[in-house]
């Protein structure tokens, strides 16, 4: 389940439309980029760049997946990628004491660190493959929020006493 996380969380990727059913051959570790072949939108069809963090979690998850086609082979038919991420993921989530949150919100996170890094919104948007910017909004929701906690920073700052050695 680590290396799914960091995965989703890198790349934005769709839990069940895009990541699920992908396979091997769709994954370029050398050249740092997926390939989206079916997705929710036309958009959703493309190249996927990847970050170190990224590559490393691909490359353990095609070596720990072992010789069939999919990156996620399914534990019950050999034929096929895994269909649900439930059990593990709470699972995962209940070992970890954190409370519950749906996996697909890993998509917001990668949007919201995105954001937090400064990357353009129009961008954001385009890495999600998003048709429309509307949807943007949905997937930076912290945004306002870490907004708020800089400005806060910036107060503490400013109320702190000024160095002697000024």
């Amino acid at each position: 389940m680590t290396r799914g996380v960091r995965i989703l969380a890198e790349t934005g990727l769709r839990v069940y439309k895009e990541l699920a059913p992908l396979r091997k051959e769709q994954i370029d570790p050398d050249n740092r980029v997926v390939f989206i072949e079916d997705s929710k939108t036309p958009t959703g069809v493309a190249e996927v760049p990847l970050t170190d963090i990224a590559v490393e979690a691909f490359r353990d998850q095609i070596e720990l997946a072992g010789p069939g086609p999919w990156l996620f082979p399914s534990p019950v038919n050999p034929d096929g990628h895994q269909l649900s991420f439930k059990k593990p993921w709470q699972t995962a989530l209940r070992k970890a004491g954190i409370p519950y949150f749906r996996l697909y919100d890993l998509r917001s996170t990668h949007a919201t660190r995105l954001s937090a890094g400064g990357v353009a919104d129009e961008w954001v948007t385009q890495m999600l493959r998003q048709t429309d910017a509307k949807v943007f909004k949905k997937y930076s929701q912290m945004k306002l929020q870490m907004k708020r906690e800089a400005l806060s920073k910036l107060n503490r700052r400013a109320n702190e006493k000024p160095d002697p050695g000024f």
